[in-house]
């Protein structure tokens, strides 16, 4: 009996988020009918495929082949049904990306109704977090990351690099005065911020002559854990932030904050697209052009190029 490739395709969202639940979620489906799905698909196989607990789903050793071949056989099966469509337009699916909050707002809302007009039948679910998302368990196609990536067994395409600079508001230059050397960060306040509230702020970061990354400690008042309410905490006057040049351009230019310590900036943080699997789903890979494409304006190969600010 032919397995149907819808039932492969929940077995595989349920191998990768190791959970009938978050398999439900990812895919809109009810978790009885992803349970039913595997159900069946285990009794057409004649084997177990997955170790079921209260807590956690986990790949038996026939499981963890038959995922290996099921990945393949969805490749092939979305190679084979877009291969004679060769036009933009005929791409479609559903897409889930991840990115951080100011590149999604600055970035890719603005230009994303162009993109969909190329692919009518595309849907994209986009998610804007600060936060490292897991990308195969929570079932996203590609995640956009800012900063250095950490050991894993994801695929990675470098973008290039951001550069950063110094801002402050005009009142806080006029509480606090404007810094013109390291020493007069004795006296000024950082907005400190951090991922994860309640861990240590490494400081005030800049770039010496010699390319080595340098760390002032500094007091500050506030601790952020998102990009969000570290730009508008730098505009109500509670200190210098560290933060991408493109976004913080129009405001400077807006009179709203000003540039400070021009010649300390922190080393720009590489840019990457990181994905699951080396084979793509066409849409996944026009995706990711796409965004390489728009992106290439506002990104440097090193930290003295200059790039565009974003519009």
């Amino acid at each position: 009996m032919p397995l149907p490739l819808d039932v492969v395709h929940v077995f595989m969202r349920v191998a990768e988020t190791a959970s009938f639940t978050k398999a439900a979620e990812v895919m809109g489906l009810p978790r009885t009918s992803v349970s039913a799905a595997v159900q069946r698909l285990e009794k057409l196989l004649g084997v177990r495929l997955l170790h079921r607990t209260t807590r956690h789903v986990q790949l038996t050793p026939d499981g963890e082949t038959f995922a290996q071949r099921a990945r393949e056989l969805l490749a092939d099966a979305e190679e084979l049904r877009q291969m004679f469509q060769d036009t933009p337009a005929a791409l479609q699916g559903r897409l889930r990306v991840d990115m951080p909050i100011g590149m999604a707002r600055n970035l890719v809302l603005p230009r994303l109704p162009q993109f969909l007009q190329a692919h009518p039948a595309l849907q994209v679910e986009l998610s804007s977090t600060d936060r490292r998302v897991d990308l195969v368990g929570e079932g996203f196609d590609c995640v956009l990351r800012v900063g250095p990536l950490g050991d894993s067994s994801l695929m990675a395409r470098p973008l290039g690099r951001l550069p950063l600079i110094n801002c402050a508001s005009p009142d806080y230059v006029r509480a606090f005065g404007l810094p013109q050397s390291l020493q007069d960060l004795a006296t000024q306040r950082l907005i400190h911020y951090l991922p994860g509230l309640g861990a240590r702020s490494p400081g005030f970061e800049y770039f010496d002559e010699s390319g080595q990354t340098r760390l002032v400690p500094m007091a500050g008042a506030l601790t952020v854990n998102n990009s969000e309410a570290y730009l508008h905490g730098c505009l109500a006057g509670l200190g210098i932030i560290q933060a991408p040049e493109p976004a913080m351009r129009p405001w400077i230019e807006r009179g709203e904050l000003v540039e400070v310590l021009p010649g300390l900036r922190p080393a720009p943080m590489p840019v990457s697209l990181l994905y699951a699997h080396r084979r793509l789903p066409r849409r996944v890979q026009a995706f990711m052009d796409w965004l390489q494409e728009i992106m290439a304006p506002y990104l440097a190969p090193d930290a003295a190029a200059k790039p565009a600010r974003w519009a």
